[in-house]
């Protein structure tokens, strides 16, 4: 599903583009916090207000008792219960009463909840992957020599390399970012390492195309290689080598780095064994990006390494390399919290979403910017102009 390199470069004059740049700055997590007692009478006034059938009311003072108290089982517990009466969503609800058992194990009404929700929700993921594996076949039976075909994955592959860096902080638009692809050109007002950015991850993906996706087994030394390509021209002195230091992500203190050989050399194993293999493609895909990164085995880079081993795997199942736009950064960031916290669930979940959405746009040309903000359908002209249904 990657095109061409013949399909990519161009020879006549392009000329650079010049804009001003947009500064992508990381929000620092806070964590609100108030009294227990606060939250629990701020919970009691919204079950009254619900039993009132004031639920927007009652919304408002369950969010104001979540802020408050984050990580008190009740407080989850009555805010899942209210998710799943009134807004008749079980899987969110599901992933409350989970986090509220992981807090307090013998919670009795969560653990009631969850025997009911949990059968429901599997059956609700399962029927997920199914409508996910019927559009894989679909685009399977495509005829991928088509012009429209190779046109569309050749954009796809522009917006694939602009949101992996962009997540990171790089600043260049998508059309800069094809610049500096077909031409090499620096941009003017941007900095070489932005350029340098866009050129690893360029190169790490041809290199993980052409030499990853039919290689029986990845080693160690693959995952070094892929991190040498991607930070080789910004960080040289630190590509393709694991860290030496300990680091902190957010909230996720990463295992030290006196142990993160042997866990690398844990992760390849894993990749290979019988249980990974046996797990849907976009659960293997998710996982795995998921466990390098808690791993964290580098200074930088990780988060570009983990989507770039993530795409190996899906694209040797036979599917096109996923998109993870950079306005769902924050839900990104996001759930994998939620994985460092006990529950892996929504991260699977939000990758199959994004599989989903890349699926959908090769078989029906709908517009990536709309496929996961919106049900609205967009479609794309021979002239790539974007006609609203």
């Amino acid at each position: 599903f990657l095109p061409d390199e013949s399909d990519i470069f161009v020879t006549e004059d392009y000329i650079p583009m010049v804009s001003v740049p947009t500064v992508v700055q990381k929000k620092k997590s806070v964590h609100a916090s108030g009294s227990e007692s606060e939250a629990l009478s701020a919970v009691n006034v919204a079950l009254k207000m619900k039993n009132s059938n004031k639920f927007e009311k009652a919304l408002r003072l369950f969010r104001h008792a979540l802020a408050l108290q984050p990580l008190h089982p009740d407080v989850l517990n009555h805010y899942g219960e209210f998710v799943e009466e009134k807004e008749d969503d079980l899987i969110k609800a599901d992933e409350m009463y989970f986090k509220a058992l992981t807090i307090s194990p013998d919670h009795s009404h969560a653990l009631t909840n969850r025997k009911r929700t949990l059968p429901v929700v599997k059956e609700l993921d399962e029927k997920e992957l199914k409508r996910i594996d019927d559009k894989h076949v679909q685009l399977i039976e495509l005829n991928h020599n088509s012009p429209a075909f190779k046109t569309l994955k050749r954009e796809l592959y522009f917006q694939h390399i602009y949101h992996t860096v962009a997540i990171e902080g790089n600043t260049l638009t998508l059309d800069e970012t094809k610049m500096v692809i077909q031409t090499g050109m620096p941009v003017s007002g941007k900095s070489l390492v932005e350029h340098m950015e866009v050129v690893g991850v360029e190169s790490a993906l041809r290199y993980v195309n052409k030499t990853l996706v039919s290689k029986d087994d990845i080693t160690v030394y693959d995952i070094l290689k892929i991190h040498k390509l991607v930070l080789g021209h910004v960080k040289p002195q630190v590509a393709g080598s694991f860290r030496q230091s300990q680091v902190f992500v957010a909230e996720h203190t990463p295992p030290h780095a006196s142990e993160v050989v042997h866990l690398m050399e844990e992760y390849v194993e894993w990749l290979q064994s019988p249980e990974f293999l046996q797990l849907h493609p976009i659960k293997q895909a998710a996982l795995a990006h998921y466990k390098l990164v808690y791993i964290h085995p580098f200074i930088d880079g990780n988060g570009r390494t983990a989507r770039l081993i993530m795409n190996m795997i899906l694209m040797r199942h036979g599917y096109p390399p996923v998109i993870i736009r950079n306005s769902e950064r924050n839900h990104y960031f996001r759930t994998l919290q939620l994985a460092n916290e006990g529950d892996v669930r929504p991260f699977v979940r939000f990758i199959a979403k994004c599989t989903e959405c890349t699926l959908n746009v090769y078989l029906h040309s709908i517009d990536y910017t709309k496929c996961l903000a919106s049900p609205t359908v967009n479609k794309i002209d021979s002239n790539n102009n974007i006609i609203a249904l």
